[in-house]
């Protein structure tokens, strides 16, 4: 047999070769060999495979002279390039072991020049690592170099190892230039095909990457304000359009909320669910594939509706918690493919995410209107008491002031009882506040001084409704009143970037830490306050205190530099 036929029947085996690896190439077992390995169930996968591919090129060798010529170097090379010197030499000497048992003049030379095949591929890996250049280990030039050395080692190898050396001499005068040639190819077509399937990977990363960032830029804040039906429309045609299939659907645990698509005449928004898939899938809390072939599906409204599969996918919210379902619909004889049944799960991981946070936002709404009942149920009892019994003191004394104080204590409890709105201006708060404090003035009389210092820039300055009242409420309750000198109650505010800072000073300092804390635990008068704003705009924000015993006490309230 010639050189020229040998090169020819080896390549023919190596056409074999190729092909089983390019058919293993499209299964998921080769996705770990898509990136350097270094966790060690990939590193126990790579030893696998090319130990598997080593053993298999010797049995797809040609016998020759008592010996075989065969591609089994480029398993052991390529287990070491990708899998790194441990992996190298693991496959080299799986495959080494297996060539030794089949016997021969050439058994041991070969079985060692297998497991120094791995170990070169091993010292490469190690080398191009080192050096930041991994890109080259998926070289095709370097596979086929790599293995072109190995290749002239091994029949080096053989002519120092095999006896009797005569018959050695004439192995490699016949088969070296065929199996040098047959193994560089064979290795640089090896790892072209690991490369294609990489880019194909990396092509279809890509897509399902840009689809589920338009979706998610397309979708987001819609179900935020509410899980319904003109929401779970909006959300249902986006993601029609963008994974351009049969059709979508959006259901509560009880009604279809959207639907649109193949069959949006009969599967009617506001209907109850009737489909025994979605039911199963609210039941168990599991996604439910029916792809119409392995598993028939059937429309549930229609026998005679186009539709011939469906993914139906919990959306869950809190505690994970079923709390409705999208399901994607192709047609019959279409098929659902892979970037669409992982979509669709991702994209049911972000509409229930959305959705609970629309739920928190919510509750939190309710919390501040909770909060504010809450304060004015505070003010209202103890307050109205001591407002009417000065108001009786004052009826008797001067008429005039009778009416001023009615008109006050109206536009007090106007304010109070009329502000459905969550945040209003510094100018609507001073009002409240000042309603308030003529109250408590005719109630002290000379007793009680009032000071208000507010820029008339910052009157529109946003905040909380019903920030400032039990805060003054507080500085003369448990302050002022306790003096026997005239009390002081000054009201400033003034720019502090990027904040704007409002102040309430008063000249009793008797601030009580303690107590404060309670009222914190409580979740009453100022430290209700505080938790308010720090819930609407941040922990930056909020109250501090001041307080100089028996002197002064200042209740300094930070807010942003927000205007209406």
């Amino acid at each position: 047999m010639d050189e020229i036929t040998l090169v020819f029947q080896l390549l023919q085996q190596m056409c074999i070769y190729l092909v089983v690896a390019y058919l293993l190439s499209k299964t998921p077992i080769f996705i770990p060999l898509m990136q350097v390995t270094v966790h060690a169930p990939h590193k126990l996968l790579c030893y696998v495979i090319f130990s598997i591919f080593c053993i298999m090129g010797t049995y797809l060798g040609l016998h020759f002279q008592d010996s075989i010529a065969n591609t089994r170097a480029i398993g052991a090379v390529l287990g070491g390039l990708l899998g790194g010197p441990l992996v190298g030499i693991a496959v080299g000497f799986t495959g080494g072991i297996h060539r030794y048992m089949l016997g021969g003049m050439t058994a041991e030379s070969c079985m060692l020049s297998t497991i120094f095949a791995g170990l070169v591929g091993g010292v490469v890996h190690v080398v191009l690592r080192r050096q930041g250049r991994i890109d080259r280990l998926y070289n095709p030039i370097t596979v086929g170099c790599l293995t072109m050395v190995v290749e002239i080692l091994q029949m080096l190898i053989i002519l120092l190892v095999a006896q009797p050396y005569a018959e050695a001499l004439n192995l490699v005068k016949n088969i070296a230039a065929p199996m040098i040639i047959t193994n560089s190819i064979g290795g640089a077509m090896f790892m072209r095909i690991l490369l294609d399937r990489r880019a194909m990977f990396e092509k279809y990363t890509s897509a399902f990457s840009a689809k589920a960032l338009k979706i998610a830029a397309s979708t987001e804040g819609i179900l935020l304000k509410g899980f319904n039906q003109e929401n779970s429309l909006k959300v249902a045609q986006i993601i029609y359009q963008e994974l351009d299939i049969g059709a979508v659907a959006i259901t509560d645990c009880e009604k279809l909320l959207a639907f649109i698509g193949i069959g949006d005449d009969h599967h009617l928004s506001g209907t109850p669910i009737s489909s025994p898939q979605t039911l199963q899938v609210i039941e168990h809390n599991h996604v439910e594939y029916v792809d119409g072939i392995h598993k028939p599906y059937c429309c549930s409204i229609d026998k005679n509706c186009r539709l011939g599969s469906t993914l139906v996918i919990p959306l869950r919210g809190e505690n994970q918690k079923v709390i409705g379902t999208i399901k994607l619909y192709e047609a019959k004889n279409t098929l659902f493919s892979s970037i669409n049944r992982t979509l669709g799960e991702g994209i049911a991981s972000l509409l229930s995410a959305q959705i609970l946070a629309g739920q928190n936002e919510r509750y939190k709404q309710l919390l501040f209107q909770s909060e504010i009942k809450l304060l004015h149920a505070q003010v209202n009892p103890h307050f109205l008491f001591n407002a009417l019994n000065t108001l009786v003191a004052v009826i008797r004394r001067n008429g005039d002031q009778a009416s001023y104080l009615v008109q006050n204590m109206s536009t007090f409890f106007r304010k109070n009882l009329k502000r459905p709105e969550e945040v209003v201006s510094l100018k609507d708060e001073i009002e409240h506040v000042t309603a308030y404090l003529e109250i408590e003035k005719a109630r002290f009389m000379e007793r009680l001084q009032i000071y208000i210092a507010i820029p008339e820039s910052l009157m529109m300055t946003q905040l909380p409704a019903f920030s400032l009242q039990p805060i003054v409420e507080n500085a003369i309750k448990h302050g002022t009143s306790h003096l026997l000198e005239t009390g002081e109650i000054t009201i400033s505010a003034y720019q502090y970037e990027p904040s704007v800072m409002i102040e309430v000073t008063d000249n009793a300092g008797r601030y009580d830490a303690k107590q404060s804390e309670l009222n914190k635990k409580q979740g009453l008068g100022m430290n209700l306050v505080d938790k308010r704003i720090k819930i609407r705009y941040g922990e930056d924000y909020g109250i501090e205190v001041a307080c100089q015993e028996n002197l002064s006490t200042t209740i300094r309230i930070r807010l942003p530099q927000s205007v209406e």
